[in-house]
């Protein structure tokens, strides 16, 4: 992975509403955010900031409005090509137990048929993880070590824009504030848009 910059998306909900029954999860949210910028949605348990996060890379569908990057509709857009182009990390990162920490971070890439399947060392370098943790299992890494590695798994497919669904809150606050840290600098240097 190169240290060419990306910009991010600008990000446009247009009266998005998406409903669990009578309960409105999102109720005609319109908001746009800079291509770039880095956004911490903030809110009660419940409050529907996952289930908004969601309608962007389509694992939710509203049910009323649109969501658009760049001006274009993602419900316009195949579901498994939009994901790709999008870096998702969520709190009970879901790593592989039986696959090593390098065939974790490629493993979009190697699903995508790309060829050489990518650098898992220019990644652990990107998230500051020693190369040598390559070949280790899930389970002989720590909470924060793992995050770090479901980090890197999402930039594996370069993308503009990253969606952490309460990505450290799993973690004590020294490993949370180094993590954020660590990702800000990531967010700044590739110029992607984070909504967080």
């Amino acid at each position: 992975m190169g240290e060419t910059e990306t910009t991010g998306p600008v990000v446009r909900f247009e009266h998005v509403t998406k409903r669990y029954g009578d309960v409105a999860a999102v109720d005609g949210v319109s908001l746009e955010i800079a291509a770039g910028s880095f956004v911490a949605l903030v809110g009660q348990s419940g409050s529907g900031k996952s289930t908004l996060l969601k309608t962007i890379n389509r694992l939710i569908v509203p049910d009323e409005g649109h969501v658009l990057l760049d001006g274009g509709d993602v419900a316009a857009q195949e579901p498994h090509a939009l994901r790709r182009s999008i870096g998702y990390v969520f709190q009970n990162i879901g790593l592989f137990p039986h696959m090593t920490v390098a065939e974790n971070i490629l493993i979009d890439r190697r699903i995508a048929g790309e060829a050489g399947g990518g650098d898992a060392g220019a990644l652990l370098d990107m998230v500051e993880l020693p190369r040598a943790f390559a070949s280790r299992r899930p389970t002989e890494l720590s909470g924060g070590q793992a995050q770090r590695v479901g980090v890197a798994r999402a930039l594996a497919g370069r993308p503009g824009l990253m969606l952490m669904d309460e990505p450290f809150g799993a973690l004590d606050p020294l490993t949370r504030d180094t993590l954020g840290e660590t990702y800000r600098r990531l967010h700044e240097r590739l110029g992607m848009t984070t909504l967080m």
